[in-house]
């Protein structure tokens, strides 16, 4: 199984969610997805939200704010619709969106899920000098000092 495969299934179980992706917010493209149903296209809504985050970088950037973005939050009547970049390597713009039903999640959670699975996803990407995590490996190495 892929690690992208796998991050999306990993949101796909969060409580309440009704569909998920992983999208590159540069090009648009959407690299993966569970869910979604005949009235919520997210062929469409996905890659559409990348015009939101590239967006939301461009006012941050003219603002002069040197900080990231953790999430942004989309509330609807029925839905929460969460984005959340993934951040690694500056070469990769991707983020990940996840669409909730607001009856059966629970906000705070699925924002913390989401966090441990976007540092999971970049945890298990080989990047310059950073060797790539070991399938059993535990997800928070003990260090040898306290």
């Amino acid at each position: 199984m892929s690690n992208i495969d796998h991050c999306l299934d990993m949101a796909a179980n969060i409580k309440g969610a009704f569909a998920v992706a992983l999208v590159d917010y540069d090009s648009g493209m959407t690299l993966g997805s569970r869910g979604g149903s005949p009235e919520f296209d997210l062929d469409v809504a996905a890659p559409g939200n990348s015009d939101v985050v590239r967006t939301k970088l461009e006012v941050m950037q003219k603002l002069g704010l040197r900080e990231t973005i953790e999430d942004i939050l989309i509330t609807l009547d029925t839905q929460y619709h969460l984005i959340r970049p993934i951040h690694g390597s500056s070469d990769e713009k991707l983020f990940l969106y996840l669409v909730l039903s607001r009856a059966q999640a629970n906000l705070a959670m699925a924002r913390r899920d989401l966090r441990v699975i976007e540092q999971s996803f970049y945890m298990s990407v080989p990047a310059p000098g950073r060797p790539p995590a070991q399938e059993n490996a535990p997800f928070f190495p003990a260090s040898g000092q306290r």
